[in-house]
């Protein structure tokens, strides 16, 4: 059994061919793409964060707005990039989304990947302290968020404050209990998989991850799957940790599907470079008729090893057509897999 949800970057442009035209249509649209997979019986809504660009940016808004029209189905990201977040500002609106939606909040952080500008961190007011790098600030802001989660009081009061205090340190409100087991880490390497685990992060793994060892890229990833569970065992958390990987997969059930991603091209693992350093490995996209495609995600190792499934989805070809996406997999797929 695995939890299959979706996850969209929000992308929007005025041109005539996208359906998602404006901020506005990307921002309603991923409302109601949200309730539709709601009623289809999918289990997740996830949506990527991207500064300076035509794309979902700041999350809470969404995340409170979503959580407020649906009851089931968690509500996520993947991912905040964390060189942008107050970690203090952070835990007060993820708390307050988090409680309208009454515990379901699922929130993916990470370092971040290559932005539309060139260390726009700094344009929001932060900067790695003299020696540190961008992706230690990071890690930094994220280990001052999981400590707040926590709900420990920290800050001294005001000896004469507006209103009544409680007795002793003050802590950030409103506070929601459980939020802190509920953050999950987009990792890129096997390290940085191994470092969320000893932290107590659960794991997002995305389709790209660093090229580590030349082999697929879906053995790499099972493999960074199980380096980090070795780590969790080895840190000694008693709860179980929950492994996501994305994918883009499309059953090709309909003309309209055939149209779109019949001859898509894209059946195997590219190589690329993130940043002058730093060489990657881009897993492939899954387009094929409903028996076809049940063989090839059989031989996934990633997602096999994972609990849950994130369907990247084509967000300006809209709604109605992105539930159709959703339904086939849920309908055609899954329970051919045991998924369902």
């Amino acid at each position: 059994m695995k939890k299959i949800g979706f996850l969209s970057f929000g992308h929007w442009t005025p041109s005539p061919q996208s359906q998602t035209r404006s901020a506005s249509d990307a921002l309603l649209q991923s409302i109601d793409l949200a309730v539709a997979a709601e009623e289809l019986g999918a289990d997740g809504a996830y949506f990527r964060v991207h500064h300076f660009a035509r794309q979902l940016g700041s999350p809470f808004p969404l995340l409170a707005a979503v959580g407020a029209k649906t009851k089931r189905i968690e509500i996520g990201t993947a991912v905040i990039d964390m060189r942008y977040e107050n970690p203090l500002y952070m835990a007060e609106d993820a708390g307050a989304a988090d409680i309208i939606a009454g515990g379901r909040l699922q929130l993916g952080i990470s370092r971040g990947s290559p932005e539309q500008v060139i260390d726009g961190w700094r344009y929001f007011g932060y900067g790695p302290p003299e020696g540190q790098t961008a992706a230690d600030m990071a890690r930094r802001h994220t280990e001052v968020l999981l400590e707040v989660l926590r709900g420990n009081g920290f800050a001294q009061p005001n000896p004469r404050p507006m209103f009544a205090n409680p007795t002793g340190l003050l802590r950030i409100e409103p506070h929601s209990e459980g939020l802190r087991e509920r953050i999950w880490w987009g990792a890129g390497s096997n390290a940085t998989a191994a470092w969320a685990a000893k932290i107590g992060m659960n794991l997002q793994s995305s389709t790209l991850k660093d090229d580590e060892t030349g082999e697929p890229f879906h053995v790499q990833q099972a493999s960074q799957i199980r380096v980090f569970r070795e780590a969790w065992k080895e840190a000694g958390h008693t709860r179980e940790p929950r492994i996501s990987v994305s994918r883009s997969i499309f059953a090709l059930v309909d003309d309209r599907d055939r149209a779109y991603f019949g001859r898509d091209g894209k059946d195997e693992d590219q190589i690329g470079f993130i940043d002058e350093k730093t060489r990657a490995i881009f897993g492939r996209s899954y387009a094929a008729e409903p028996d076809v495609l049940i063989q090839q995600l059989a031989k996934d190792e990633a997602i096999a090893e994972a609990d849950t499934l994130l369907l990247t989805v084509p967000n300006q070809l809209g709604v109605d057509y992105n539930a159709h996406v959703i339904e086939a997999i849920l309908t055609h797929i899954a329970p051919a897999l045991g998924w369902r």
